[in-house]
């Protein structure tokens, strides 16, 4: 089952190597001076003092970066900075790799294993809302620019203000803050529809659908996958997966289906749309022969896909079909030796065979048909052992082990007084079962 992942680019700040960044000081004394030629009447009606404002809090908010840029070599870095040193060092994890983390006064740097600069954390920025402030400026020059001989230089102000918005959301996902991660991608994907620029950020887009996904927030999540596909970006049909999911959660059923449905035609490749259709026909019970027919697709796109296996042969199972899910279950096995759940699925649906029986017996008053009843039920039992135990033989996950042999204690228990290696058995798998810890 394919997991999604955010769709991370690969977005560097383009400084030159030794430009000076503004001081704060000097980028505030800036700010002051812009701000007041745009309270003068006069200047007010001329798109150049807004665009003069909306490019002094753009060095604003350059400015604790430093002279630093993403890209850039440790070594590197230590000639260009001249004598600034960190105030501490210090080992970090940042998803999953291990990374160096330098602290400064008013920001961090995080360098990969391989001395790069992979992450600049700003923690004392000169204004907090630079970059919307920035925003608000480009805008009021376009609307004060009646010709639109500035249109060029508003749009390229808006796209570096909707590119910093995006660097911003990807350094908050990497230290783990999906909520500020979210709230920046949608500010980006938001900047770039700003006239005149009025252009779909894909990538912005959607990282701002996954982020509120992830946060759970599925009537968000949905808007930005479905500006996703109004842009024709689906990567690789996991936009369409996505905003399925989205409407099941929100209780729409009948437009989860038809996402997945239009996905499909339009990526039949999709393991994520396949499994998706899959599960809702599962839960829906709708039109098993749709069901199966998805399902062969999905195995010649990925015949060694044993999962595909197995969830067929419980689709069999479910509909009463027990030679069909025996052979399906068995191929998953056949696919790959390892995947201990096509075991366990032979395993349960003959456990479950036997509790049926078990019950038909304890209701049933005729001797002579009680004990048939009785006969079948040990059968089915002992049919059980071999594929419980072939599933606890190959599974590497103790969890699964421990719940595998929670049914073969059962079985055991059952025959333990009828000879020796039964009654050693249930004491084995007992055993594992009161102390979790497979032998």
């Amino acid at each position: 089952m394919k997991k999604i992942l955010i769709a991370l680019a690969v977005i560097l700040s383009v400084q030159v190597a030794g430009a000076q960044v503004k001081s704060a000081a000097d980028c505030k004394k800036a700010v002051e001076s812009a701000e007041a030629a745009a309270q003068n009447p006069k200047k007010a009606v001329k798109p150049a003092t807004w665009l003069k404002l909306g490019d002094t809090y753009v060095d604003a908010y350059n400015s604790p970066f430093g002279n630093a840029w993403v890209g850039a070599g440790q070594q590197e870095l230590m000639l260009i900075m001249g004598g600034e040193k960190p105030a501490s060092t210090e080992t970090v994890e940042l998803m999953g790799e291990p990374y160096t983390k330098e602290t400064y006064a008013e920001r961090n740097y995080y360098f990969n294993a391989g001395g790069i600069l992979a992450v600049i954390e700003v923690t004392k920025p000169v204004y907090e809302d630079a970059l919307a402030k920035a925003l608000e400026a480009y805008k009021k020059a376009y609307e004060v620019d009646v010709k639109h001989s500035k249109d060029k230089d508003v749009a390229a102000g808006i796209q570096n203000v909707a590119s910093k918005y995006l660097d911003a959301g990807m350094t908050k996902y990497m230290l783990g803050d999906i909520k500020a991660a979210n709230e920046y991608f949608i500010a980006a994907s938001e900047a770039s529809l700003t006239e005149p620029l009025n252009v779909v950020d894909t990538t912005a887009t959607y990282n701002a659908g996954f982020t509120s996904w992830s946060l759970q927030d599925y009537a968000t999540a949905a808007e930005y996958f479905q500006k996703c596909i109004d842009a024709s970006y689906f990567e690789d049909g996991e936009v369409y997966a996505k905003l399925s999911d989205c409407y099941s959660k929100m209780g729409d059923a009948e437009k989860a289906k038809n996402t997945l449905e239009d996905g499909f035609k339009a990526f039949p490749q999709s393991q994520s749309i396949l499994i998706g259709l899959i599960n809702f026909y599962i839960e829906s019970g709708d039109d098993t022969d749709r069901l199966f027919a998805l399902l062969d697709e999905a195995k010649k796109n990925e015949p060694n896909n044993a999962s595909l296996y197995y969830v067929e042969g419980n689709i069999h199972n479910q509909l009463g079909d027990t030679d069909a899910a025996i052979a399906a279950y068995e191929e998953a096995n056949k696919v790959d030796p390892n995947y201990e759940f096509g075991f366990i699925g032979i395993g349960i649906m003959y456990y479950n065979q036997a509790l049926d029986l078990q019950t038909k017996a304890q209701e049933e008053l005729d001797d002579e048909k009680y004990m048939a009843l009785v006969a079948q039920f040990e059968t089915a039992l002992k049919n059980a052992i071999e594929p419980f135990e072939k599933a606890y033989e190959v599974s590497k996950d103790n969890s699964i082990k421990v719940n595998v042999a929670e049914y073969l204690k059962n079985i055991y228990y059952r025959f333990s007084s009828e000879n020796a290696d039964y009654k050693a058995k249930y004491e084995r798998y007992a055993e594992v079962v009161s102390t979790g810890n497979p032998l």
